[in-house]
């Protein structure tokens, strides 16, 4: 790659980079990265415009309430799947998401935390409706 691509390359990273925390989550027996989305701003923003995601990294969602939650895929190039969790960290639904599709896809159960990894990821690491996941934070302040 050419000096100069590799500049412009670089340069275009802090628009993509997330504040983000990370957190060290365990899904079953799978340990798995995840950036945290626990704000508004951040969980509107998502994985939008990302072009890749690395293998064992994902993002988790915590919602400010326990209901039904909808995630969509606008603007986001990358298939995911995404696990919807209780309070307790139960997964308590899967589902597929289409790359850039604006199709509103709303958990069946209610659950506090949404959980965003490569298409697949789940099936692989023999993850599914009941799993636990851990490592979750805890409730937003005042809740």
């Amino acid at each position: 790659m050419p000096a100069r691509n590799l500049i412009a390359s670089l340069c275009l990273l802090p628009a993509f980079a997330s504040a983000a925390p990370w957190l060290d989550l365990n899904v079953g027996e799978a340990p798995l990265r995840a950036e945290f989305a626990d704000d508004a701003d951040t969980r509107q923003r998502g994985l939008m415009e990302r072009e890749a995601l690395p293998a064992d990294q994902g993002m988790l969602f915590r919602f400010p309430e326990i209901r039904r939650h909808c995630l969509w895929m606008k603007n986001t190039p990358l298939p995911l799947s995404a696990a919807f969790i209780d309070e307790a960290g139960r997964i308590v639904d899967l589902i597929d998401l289409e790359p850039l599709s604006v199709a509103i896809r709303c958990s069946r159960e209610p659950a506090r935390y949404a959980l965003e990894v490569n298409q697949g990821w789940f099936a692989e690491h023999r993850a599914g409706l009941g799993s636990r996941v851990e490592g979750l934070p805890g409730p937003p302040p005042g809740d």
